[in-house]
């Protein structure tokens, strides 16, 4: 991870330079290939249609006239959990009523295995938890939404068995997002019976007791599949919210994670990649070191430096998390084994794993933002950071803007629309829905809600926005990228040719090899005979001028005085491309006050000319009127 050079510096000035850089980048390359074939190996299309499976078999499929989507009430709740919920959890029998010939197991479409059994969890909240109107106070009761400091953790009901009473959850279980609640682990729990017709019993017993109260604010359904075939663990979640606005609202969470990683050859291969990518990440973290003692402060100026510490702290997360997660699978399959009559909590090992996807999805997103840093000595990549770096602050003041007038549409239609249209019901919403809207996505009809104000909304809306404000956007990066381009027009050719490197480097390794004739060393003195014989591998000095420049200096020469001060020009642009400390873009701007002067030097001949001739009409004039 080289830190020394950067997309503001020159480039690269010599061929070793250049030669330095291309093996750090073959290497960064293999770290890369190395990096992205562990994370494809973590995901396959067979997670997908696991999932899709046990949507269809939970979510979607309906039984006594009802589905998971279809709940809207605590009857309607029990009328699921007697009927769809049952009949997908227990399979004992195929489908010609042949026994299985596995007792109290489960294999869900016969291929997934149910582990332990299902758990039933609740959340409530306590009565007058929340404030009441005076003159109503002693008319109702009352039950807040769901909050941490609102729960209910007192035993209610018949108390006698573990289902009245409240069990707490270890303090580092994830806690559940939902659609109106942020939902604690922990609550009263049912665990279901091995067999179809216990748990019928047992659903019908709490429901004719009323185990679902007024101030139940969530219901949760908690089972853990494990497919042999596909060597996959399908965590599922089905979640029902009964909000304090009555009535329900569902949702669901299937997760198929690969927990067991080393089973097959093609897993022994991702476990040599692994170690591998451990090898990188430790010289990686030797270089960087060596860096910031070289380097010191001035390391951590450089946008490069920062990402590459990132990587390296993400990589080492990710490696702590692999780790972490193989030992505790071990040990919760040793407590599975043990009882098979308990819920196995695969839950918190399945949050954890989409956490490590996440963070290994940007790590690799960075990894190969990264290639940039390598590709700077490429004249286009070059033109494209010089155009993105000149116009930031032009983009800043530009995004700010955009943002007072793209919240303040926000906020408005948030107050408009938002107790009457879902895609406006909070302002997250909002600014989802104008994001749509500036793509062409969305239903103008869900505005019609507000005859009046809705199509103003809408017209204003797409006409300052999308005609005026992107169309600002797209030109201050037209305009950079023109001035940029006309920049580079005028600087002499420097970098190298990619290509003819890799020839060179290829005709020299066949030489060695015996394989091809040595070409014969040109003379020394004879600059003709070198610049043919490695046409670009030669870094071109920016003082000499090029052949068209050559071929007018002798069809038509300059003046001595000329000559000489053109030669001192091309001298210090030499000495100044040729110091490091001089920036890319003070170089360019330097160029850029040089062709001005020059064009105003210019227009100043052609006015000298112009009053000369002038002088020289007036001094003629009195002779003509004479005659």
């Amino acid at each position: 991870m080289r830190s020394g050079a950067t997309a503001a510096q020159i480039s690269y000035s010599t061929e070793t330079e250049l030669k330095t850089t291309l093996i750090e980048l073959l290497i960064y390359i293999t770290f890369l290939t190395t990096l992205s074939t562990i994370t494809f190996g973590m995901v396959s299309t067979n997670m997908y249609y696991l999932n899709k499976v046990m949507v269809d078999l939970f979510v979607e499929s309906e039984s006594n006239g009802i589905n998971f989507h279809g709940i809207r009430s605590h009857a309607d709740f029990w009328k699921y959990a007697e009927g769809p919920l049952l009949d997908g959890l227990y399979w004992s029998s195929w489908y010609t009523n042949r026994t299985t010939g596995q007792i109290n197991t489960s294999h869900i479409f016969y291929e997934n295995l149910l582990l332990g059994v299902a758990q039933i969890r609740q959340l409530k909240v306590r009565n007058n938890s929340c404030p009441i109107y005076p003159y109503i106070q002693p008319l109702e009761n009352c039950y807040s939404r769901y909050t941490y400091r609102a729960e209910d953790k007192s035993d209610f009901g018949l108390k006698n068995e573990s289902e009245w009473r409240y069990v707490s959850a270890p303090s580092f279980s994830p806690w559940y997002w939902g659609s109106v609640g942020f939902y604690r682990s922990g609550g009263f729990i049912v665990t279901l019976p091995k067999s179809k017709q216990e748990g019928m019993e047992k659903l019908e017993f709490l429901r004719k007791n009323g185990w679902i109260t007024q101030g139940t604010r969530a219901v949760f359904i908690d089972f853990s599949t494990f497919n042999a075939n596909i060597n996959l663990f399908c965590i599922v979640r089905l979640v029902v919210e009964f909000p304090a606005t009555g009535g329900a609202l569902t949702s669901s969470q299937i997760r198929s994670v690969k927990l067991l990683r080393y089973v097959s050859y093609y897993d022994y291969f991702l476990a040599s990649c692994e170690v591998a990518f451990c090898l990188f990440i430790v010289t990686f973290i030797i270089q960087e070191v060596i860096e910031v003692k070289r380097l010191k402060m001035e390391y951590f100026r450089s946008a490069w430096n920062w990402l590459d510490m990132l990587l390296i702290a993400v990589s080492i997360l990710a490696i702590c998390f692999n780790i972490y997660r193989s030992t505790e699978v071990s040990l919760l399959m040793e407590e599975l084994l043990s009882n098979a009559h308990v819920y196995p909590d695969f839950h918190f090992l399945a949050f954890w794993q989409v956490i490590y996807d996440n963070m290994i999805a940007v790590n690799v997103f960075f990894a190969w933002i990264k290639i940039f840093k390598y590709v700077t000595f490429s004249k286009t990549m070059t033109q494209l950071a010089s155009t993105l770096s000149r116009c930031a602050k032009d983009i800043i003041g530009f995004a700010i803007m955009f943002f007072i007038i793209f919240f303040a549409y926000a906020q408005f239609s948030y107050l408009v629309f938002g107790s009457q249209v879902n895609d406006f019901s909070t302002i997250q919403n909002c600014i989802f829905s104008q994001f749509r809207i500036v793509l062409g996505d969305f239903n103008f009809e869900s505005l019609e809600v507000n005859s009046i104000l809705g199509p103003i909304y809408y017209i204003s809306f797409v006409f300052f926005v999308f005609f005026v404000l992107l169309n600002m956007f797209l030109a201050i990066i037209n305009d950079t990228y023109s001035e940029v381009k006309a920049d580079f027009a005028v600087i002499p050719k420097q970098e190298l040719h990619i290509i003819d490197l890799f020839r060179q480097s290829y005709n020299d390794v066949l030489v060695k090899l015996k394989l091809r004739k040595p070409h014969p060393d040109p003379d020394p003195g004879d600059e003709n005979l070198e610049s043919k014989e490695f046409p670009s591998t030669k870094r071109k000095d920016i003082s000499k001028p090029s052949k068209g420049g050559s071929t007018r200096e002798k069809t038509h020469p300059k003046p001595p005085k000329l000559q000489k001060g053109k030669e001192s020009l091309h001298h210090s642009d030499s000495v100044v491309a040729s110091q490091s400390s001089i920036s890319r873009e003070e170089f360019q701007q330097l160029l850029r006050q040089t062709s001005e002067l020059e064009k105003e030097l210019n227009n100043a001949n052609v006015k000298l000319s112009r009053i000369k001739r002038s002088m020289r009409q007036l001094k003629d004039a009195p002779g003509k009127t004479a005659q």
